[in-house]
């Protein structure tokens, strides 16, 4: 009887030591409650105790968590509607006033749905498109000349913001609302922005036009340049032949110098003898089966044939 009461009793003892005494590790934070309302909080880890029973252990992460919230359509201040897809880093601070307002993670992932995008929405519709894409040292090429206007009134380049000063304004705006919920506010960052649907089509068309703009003035350079090169190679070419025609004029009246100074000289050596040839050569030129001749016989054409009689 008294070693069943031992066990019992043990028993006991290990069910009570088992409720009163629990762990908290280094990425957790706690809040104790008894009979629902907190009675204190436990931000350092290791081992604790607790009412068995009456008291209950709520843990908390002690880590940086992600917000991730839905893409919203909004509108920017020039009139362009963009899906806008943010991001934000959060983690718990006070874990005692986090319990009393949001009770869990997943309330307070619902305000900060409610806060950051209110705060987003404000932001990207006060802003222009090229606000929120680029960065404040953002320079145009050279030659290039940028113009921004809203409703028919010109700004200035100097009076735009960069992207990085918007979102430092993202996340002080949003950070104001976070201390009554015991949350601490990080970081918040815009993932992604893109045209609507029906934007998107207009500015790839603009895109493609910018792209076949280009190409056709490059198409127009080469143009330019092929016909510079055929051109310079035209004058080079007619600048060969020209030297070539005069030197082959050279070589021609060269050879036609020394050609008429043969005949000459084989003129002068008989001249009886070449003046026969060339009649010769006439006769055989003027007379053949299909020509008549109608010329005096006293004509010096005949001389040869009738000194031949």
């Amino acid at each position: 009887m008294k070693n069943v009461l031992l066990i019992l009793l043990v028993l006991v003892a290990v069910i009570l030591a088992k409720g009163s005494l629990y762990v908290v590790n280094e990425a957790e934070q706690a809040i104790l409650t008894q009979f629902g309302k907190p009675v204190g909080d436990v931000k350092t880890s290791g081992l604790h105790v607790k009412i068995p029973f009456i008291q209950n252990v709520n843990r908390f992460e002690k880590r940086i968590m992600k917000w991730d919230g839905d893409p919203n359509q909004i509108p920017t201040k020039d009139k362009k509607f963009i899906w806008v897809d943010t991001t934000a880093r959060w983690r718990i601070v006070d874990p005692l006033l986090f319990f009393k307002t949001v009770a869990t993670e997943r309330g307070a992932l619902s305000r900060l749905d409610d806060i950051i995008d209110s705060v987003v929405r404000d932001a990207v519709s006060s802003r222009l498109l090229v606000e929120l894409v680029r960065g404040s040292d953002y320079e145009s090429e050279a030659g290039e000349v940028e113009r921004f206007e809203i409703d028919g009134v010109e700004i200035a380049k100097e009076d735009l913001t960069g992207r990085e000063e918007i979102l430092a304004g993202l996340l002080t705006k949003a950070k104001l609302s976070m201390p009554e919920y015991g949350i601490e506010l990080l970081d918040v960052q815009i993932k992604r922005i893109n045209y609507v649907e029906q934007v998107r089509t207009r500015v790839y068309e603009r895109m493609i036009n910018e792209r076949k703009k280009v190409a056709a003035q490059y198409r127009s350079e080469g143009e330019g340049e092929k016909a510079a090169i055929l051109g310079q190679m035209s004058r080079e070419l007619k600048g060969i032949q020209s030297e070539a025609y005069r030197k082959a004029l050279e070589i021609r009246g060269a050879a036609d110098a020394e050609a008429a100074s043969i005949y000459a000289d084989a003129y002068n050596r008989d001249k009886d003898f070449y003046q026969f040839l060339r009649t010769l050569e006439a006769y055989k030129k003027a007379i053949n089966d299909k020509s008549r001749m109608v010329i005096s016989t006293e004509s010096d054409f005949y001389r040869f044939l009738k000194s031949s009689e």
